[in-house]
């Protein structure tokens, strides 16, 4: 059932373009760090400096001297004017009693409106005609006033906050996994809620070149890079689209190549510059967000950075919030190389922050000591981090700031993801007709594959990367009892050659009961999740996973591993009160997988009526990005109470 939408009359406008810079200012130019003063700095305007050394010009070459511009004076007087009514400095709380802050905004916002509201109905009799001022009389008699006060999450209500995204990837531009969806979907729900968001991404070569033609150029600069003694190129490509403002750092030496993400020798560079590059470009375009929230190890180096080499810049000031996505890659290498690449001081480099092993240096791990807060997707992965089992080696360090490490569940995008409007479906369906129509779909995705058109078949899907993470060597060992003749299953996705071997030779021998599509289909992905019965996510590992939302949201019963966001998200069916929305299983046992599957067909095939009711069920749940995105602001304002 798709989301509700927010009337177009109460929406504000999200974003507004900065002023490009000046013909003098859009030139080539160099630009140093500077150490600001502490008055200037909480200026909210004042002018970037992008941390950066500059390139030398001809005439230097000539003379042997560089030439350097002096900052602009502020006269005392007016350095000393409260400029910005932020606090100066925000103390630390206890993570117990941090969700205060938003409670109190909210009762004043209430508060607010319900005055607000007062008004409006007390003058409404003198605007009305005088057959209709005796009716109004009588409503405001038998009503009371507080009925008609309007919801707390009005958008024109909420506190505005800035707020700077940096991450490595962002759909529809470049996608390889879930990250990907979060940085295109979380920014523009938060625009609904009176966020001005921005989100900075590498230029790859590899974004399509639709995208391409529509970026406007923003400005340049060169930037010094760690101890390299070069300097680097910066450029700044804007794309506006939906309310979010788009920046892509460009520099084709290091993002020349076909695919985001290459191998730790040539990305351990990249991102160091990507992670500097990112700062520096906020200073120069001179738009200082309240919050930069940077995601996996890609940006781990960003929080650094932030209080370290750009504390005394205008960015400075910023709050900044990392977000783990996948515990499992984090950015490590030797000290010297990442010493070398980054210029972070020696201090960084010890086993506190960034230092590992003695002798390497993990970037995600000195991101989250000097992060101020920790997020990842799934209360449960909060916790299952901090254990030896899915720590990865960081546990202690997590334990150690736990006081500020956060879970909040991932959603879905309505817009991509929606049964009654996707254009890739055989037939369209809603929560109303979903029992007429989902097996017009699943005879569509039975002919399109190959399959025995048959709609007695129970039918399993299986979307996933093919990595041992996602559980498939469980999978695999039960094949043979699962195709039992009243079942099929499809399989979705690439990646490791012995499980994509492993597939197609299932789909070899089980001909029209076993589909291997060794390729990454989003179209056809959709007809999975529309066709199929149920849906396989047998994770060893999950921090939030997607790919159960999205069945839930087509009607198609997840049955999944109880780990991470899965726990969170998939509640076992009793079948003694007809409770729960999918079918689980705890221990990573291939025995476990399959008695979860056997339970799931048992009802499909003894009792139909009550899976009608599961699928209906999840149908309804709300598993949009509304509610996380509300967590997410509620924790903008944990950090920046002003």
């Amino acid at each position: 059932m798709a989301r509700k939408k927010a009337n177009p009359a109460k929406k504000e406008a999200a974003v507004k373009r900065t002023e490009a810079p000046a013909a003098a200012a859009v030139e080539e130019k160099s630009v140093e760090v500077q150490t600001v003063p502490a008055a200037e700095a909480k200026k909210p305007k004042t002018k970037a400096a992008a941390s950066t050394e500059s390139a030398p010009a001809a005439q230097e070459k000539k003379t042997g001297a560089k030439e350097t511009t002096p900052a602009e004076s502020v006269p005392a007087a007016e350095a000393k004017k409260p400029v910005s009514k932020r606090a100066p400095a925000i103390k630390k709380t206890d993570p117990t009693q941090e969700e205060t802050a938003p409670a109190a905004e909210k009762k004043e916002i209430v508060a607010k409106k319900t005055a607000a509201t007062e008004k409006k109905v007390t003058s409404a009799p003198e605007e009305a005609a005088p057959a209709e001022r005796e009716a109004v009389s009588v409503v405001e008699e038998t009503i009371p006033v507080v009925e008609e006060a309007a919801p707390v999450y009005e958008i024109s209500n909420l506190p505005r906050r800035s707020v700077a995204f940096i991450g490595s990837e962002c759909h529809p531009f470049v996608k390889t996994g879930g990250l990907g969806d979060v940085m295109y979907a979380l920014p523009r729900e938060l625009v609904r809620l009176n966020c001005d968001v921005r989100v900075i991404l590498p230029r790859y070569a590899c974004i399509p070149q639709e995208y391409q033609d529509k970026m406007i150029y923003r400005g340049e600069f060169y930037m010094d890079m760690g101890l390299t003694n070069r300097n680097y190129y910066v450029g700044i490509m804007e794309y506006v689209w939906d309310g979010v403002v788009y920046d892509f750092i460009d520099n084709q030496e290091f993002f020349s190549a076909g695919n985001p993400y290459l191998n730790l020798v040539d990305d351990i560079p990249r991102y160091c510059f990507f992670s500097k590059a990112a700062l520096a470009a906020l200073n120069y375009m001179n738009w200082i967000p309240d919050i930069i929230h940077c995601h996996d190890w890609q940006a781990g180096l960003v929080p650094v950075y932030l209080r370290t080499l750009f504390k005394d810049t205008p960015v400075g000031r910023a709050r900044s919030i990392l977000t783990i996505h996948n515990l499992r890659f984090q950015g490590i290498y030797n000290i010297p190389t990442i010493q070398y690449w980054s210029g972070l001081p020696n201090e960084v480099f010890n086993m506190g922050a960034l230092q590992q092993d003695w002798v390497n240096a993990n970037m995600l791990k000195g991101g989250l000591a000097y992060a101020d807060r920790i997020t990842t997707v799934s209360g449960t992965y909060a916790h299952e981090i901090q254990t030896a089992e899915y720590g990865e080696r960081l546990e202690d360090h997590l334990r150690y700031h736990s006081g500020k490490l956060r879970g909040i569940v991932n959603g879905i995008d309505y817009g991509m993801w929606n049964p009654e409007t996707d254009p890739a479906l055989a037939v369209n369906y809603g929560l109303g007709n979903v029992l007429d129509h989902k097996m017009e779909n699943k005879l569509a995705l039975q002919r399109e594959l190959g399959l025995e058109q048959d709609e007695g078949k129970f039918v399993i899907g299986l979307i996933s990367r093919l990595t041992n993470q996602k559980g498939l060597d469980l999978v695999s060992a039960i094949i043979a009892q699962v195709l039992d003749g009243n079942t099929q299953v499809v399989v979705l996705g690439t990646g490791d050659k012995q499980y994509e071997d492993t597939f197609r030779y299932y789909e070899n021998t089980y001909r029209g009961t076993f589909s291997a599509c060794i390729q990454y289909d989003e179209a056809r992905a959709h007809r999975i999740y529309a066709g199929a019965d149920a849906l396989l996510v047998p994770s060893r590992f999950e921090p939030c996973g997607l790919t159960q939302l999205n069945a839930m949201h087509y009607g198609t019963i997840p049955i999944v591993r109880e780990t991470g966001g899965l726990k969170d998200t998939v509640e076992p069916y009793n079948e003694y009160t007809g409770d729960g929305n999918g079918f689980t299983f705890d221990r990573y046992e291939a025995g476990l997988l399959l008695d979860a599957i056997n339970r799931a067909k048992t009802l499909y095939f003894t009792n139909r009526y009550h899976w009608d009711e599961v699928v209906q069920r999840d149908m309804a749940k709300d598993v949009s990005w509304e509610n996380s995105a509300r967590q997410y602001k509620n924790l903008y304002l944990e950090l920046t109470p002003w």
